[in-house]
């Protein structure tokens, strides 16, 4: 998967103290078929947000699946595909340059269409997980 900093060109060589082009959307989405999955992720260091770039092979499905705490956007940079939450009446058709909004606590499903997806998610950053004693303990 490739992520946001070139070889030798990572933080501790280059700090994220401005704006700059991260990657090339449409050429990661027109490279040779790869095993579907992520193609790119944001990896600066002291970033506030998380974004991916993913790839689904024709025909592919994520499950119906709910996300608590995040809101998602996410971006069809290529192929086509329908968002829905798993049942039939709420299924939309996502085509090239579609952009959704992926409530928290709503259910969401992706599957993707005859020639694949290939989509930009981008949502408030996890915090990474800590050693430490639990809030309720």
């Amino acid at each position: 998967m490739a992520t946001s900093s070139a070889p030798g060109t990572g933080p501790a060589a280059r700090p994220a103290t401005g704006p700059r082009v991260l990657c090339e959307t449409r050429a990661l989405a027109a490279a040779p078929p790869v095993p579907a999955g992520g193609l790119w992720k944001l990896a600066e260091e002291g970033r506030q947000l998380d974004a991916n770039v993913v790839r689904l092979a024709p025909g592919a499905r994520i499950a119906a699946h709910t996300e608590d705490r995040l809101d998602v956007l996410v971006l069809v940079v290529a192929g086509d595909g329908v968002l829905g939450d798993g049942t039939p009446d709420t299924a939309r058709p996502l085509t090239e340059g579609s952009l959704a909004w992926l409530p928290h606590g709503a259910a969401r499903a992706i599957t993707a269409g005859e020639a694949g997806l290939t989509y930009l998610t981008v949502h408030d950053r996890r915090p990474g997980m800590r050693i430490g004693t639990r809030p309720d303990a």
